[in-house]
């Protein structure tokens, strides 16, 4: 698990949650589990945040990918992170904790590949 603080669209203050980042190819990528999230939301609005797991920070930006690169990336959340897998059920974003239900979801999970090469 990793720490995600990202600015706050409206306040401009931190927001915490913890996320799992999955790596795909060589890159990294954030997957939204749960519907209307708030920190989706703030990364579309900033595209920056600062990603921690222990004492180890960086500064990332998150890119989002569009819909029809997501499934491939979606296919691995369950391969990778079996029991996250089960919040992307439990709230109705998938509908099957297999690969290609997670791939169907591309249109209703939102994608970020995290980027340092800006930094």
């Amino acid at each position: 698990m990793h720490l995600l603080t990202v600015a706050g669209r409206k306040s401009g203050r931190p927001r915490t949650t913890p996320v799992a980042p999955i790596r795909v190819n060589g890159h990294r990528y954030l997957t939204q589990a749960y519907p209307n999230s708030e920190w989706v939301k703030n990364a579309r609005a900033s595209g920056y945040a600062v990603l921690a797991r222990g004492r180890r920070t960086e500064k990332v930006e998150l890119v989002e990918l569009p819909e029809s690169e997501r499934g491939s990336i979606l296919r691995e959340v369950p391969l990778q992170n079996p029991r996250g897998a089960r919040a992307f059920i439990r709230n109705s974003l998938v509908e099957s904790d297999s690969p290609d239900g997670f791939a169907a979801a591309a249109s209703r999970c939102s994608v970020f590949r995290i980027d340092t090469s800006g930094f």
